[in-house]
């Protein structure tokens, strides 16, 4: 059957309508498309386009800002790969106990906190519970032969990666980015994790609000998103880790203090968390933040000792620790979380990463100022484990800015780990339940500015 002449054209015009849409998107894709960003990214972003019409009910999608991965592959991820892996790994001996200076006066003002739940005191271990190893005496150093310095790194100002050699064995020495003296174990305990996790404790009031005032108003300016990554940088940290507490306490929530019953409070999920945008946004980028950090450190982590004495035990957390370091799916998906190498550029960076670190450790001191025990825990865990992920990721050509080649702390993986764990059960529940409770709990007005009053 010959076709029309009309028909002919009509067929030619939908072709070369089709083709010129898709040199558009294309072009759209590229013009916007960050330069830090691996090929994945940039067939994402085209993906994005194609099927934008198929995303009208979800709240999150699209590249993350700062970062290059987008919202659905970091659920997808973390729901097949990263949370189930994380799950497991907190719950071996290594990785249970966490060594922690619970009492110490607060360093700004006296401390007035109150706590009126017994689920505010914290269940110290006695010496013979945990791993026999944990109390030998760490190595106070390394001999300056192992303090082999790397030369200048031609691909940017920050090293992309950790020496895989690094590992000399458990050290004990101050973190940078940390106020507490991790050397001086005679302040220090070992609490075991699983028996107090993190959830409400009943502790609020002008106290809590105090710190987060002293935390945002004093070392975390929200700075415009004009303004550059590096002064945004610290503030969207926070943010994320606070909107993960924030979301833990609502999780776990004491909903009948006579029956001890406990339960999700989901209309406080939703108003400390979930309206606001922003704050979920900044969860994610916390949470990417945080995994460059354990995948840039893979080859040492790889390495590290989590030997407590228990073969078994152990041999498990490092085959674990081995598949949440290099698994496939993981690599393939987000092969960067994160560009660190794009930070601290120019005149001023090596001046700004001072200023940031200073705000940051004072930050980790405000941890002494929490009067209650569990939160307290919780706060110096998380923070350190933060401070990890800084020190790991802001380290100049595999150094630290003392100048020795990079060292962690047994305290720091640890620590790492665990707020990884934390992160990433957040972004789960966020996933969800998130379309849920915001269904039920009203519409997110539109534009509505994140406020620093979101309190623990």
């Amino acid at each position: 059957m010959v076709k029309s002449e009309p028909e002919k054209r009509r067929r030619v015009n939908q072709w070369r309508w089709s083709l010129i849409g898709a040199v558009i998107v294309l072009l759209l894709a590229i013009v916007l498309f960050p330069k830090y960003c691996p090929a994945t990214c940039f067939i994402n972003r085209i993906k994005k386009c194609y099927c934008s019409h198929s995303q009208e009910g979800v709240k999150y999608h699209g590249v993350i800002e700062d970062c290059c991965c987008d919202y659905e592959t970091v659920d997808r991820i973390n729901e097949e790969v990263l949370h189930p892996l994380l799950q497991q790994i907190v719950e071996y001996p290594f990785f249970r106990y966490f060594k922690v200076k619970l009492w110490c006066d607060c360093p700004f003002w006296p401390d007035d906190g109150m706590c009126h739940l017994r689920d505010c005191s914290v269940c110290e271990c006695p010496e013979n519970e945990f791993p026999e190893t944990f109390r030998k005496p760490s190595l106070n150093g390394l001999s300056s032969e192992d303090l082999v310095c790397q030369k200048g790194n031609p691909e940017a100002a920050v090293d992309r990666t950790v020496d895989a050699k690094a590992f000399k064995g458990w050290i004990e020495v101050d973190n940078p980015w940390t106020n507490d003296d991790e050397t001086d174990n005679a302040e220090m305990t070992y609490v075991n994790l699983q028996l107090n996790p993190e959830r409400y404790t009943g502790y609020t009031g002008p106290s809590v609000r105090r710190i987060w005032d002293a935390i945002y108003l004093e070392n975390c300016h929200k700075y415009p998103s004009e303004e550059c990554q590096e002064k945004r940088i610290l503030h969207k940290l926070i943010s994320g880790l606070h909107s993960s507490i924030s979301i833990h306490i609502a999780a776990d929530y004491l909903i009948d203090e006579k029956t001890n019953t406990w339960g999700q409070n989901l209309s406080l999920m939703y108003d400390r968390v979930l309206r606001y945008p922003e704050r979920v946004k900044n969860l994610y980028f916390t949470f990417l933040f945080v995994l460059r950090s354990v995948t840039k450190a893979a080859d040492y982590l790889d390495q590290a000792d989590y030997d407590t004495g228990n073969p078994l035990e152990d041999l498990n957390t490092r085959i674990l620790m081995k598949k949440l370091l290099y698994d496939h799916k993981l690599l393939a998906a987000c092969p960067k979380p994160f560009d660190e190498a794009k930070l601290w550029k120019g005149q001023s960076g090596p001046e700004l990463m001072k200023q940031t670190q200073m705000q940051f450790k004072n930050i980790s001191a405000l941890m002494d100022c929490i009067g209650c025990e569990k939160c307290r825990l919780w706060g110096k865990l998380q923070v350190l484990g933060l401070g990890t992920a800084l020190k790991i990721l802001f380290s100049v050509n595999g150094q630290e800015l003392s100048g020795e080649r990079l060292q962690l702390q047994r305290n720091e993986v640890i620590a790492l780990i665990n707020l990884l764990h934390r992160l990433s059960e957040s972004i789960k529940l966020v996933h969800e339940m998130g379309p849920s409770v915001e269904r039920m709990f009203g519409k997110t007005i539109a534009g509505r500015g994140d406020h620093i009053s979101h309190h623990i």
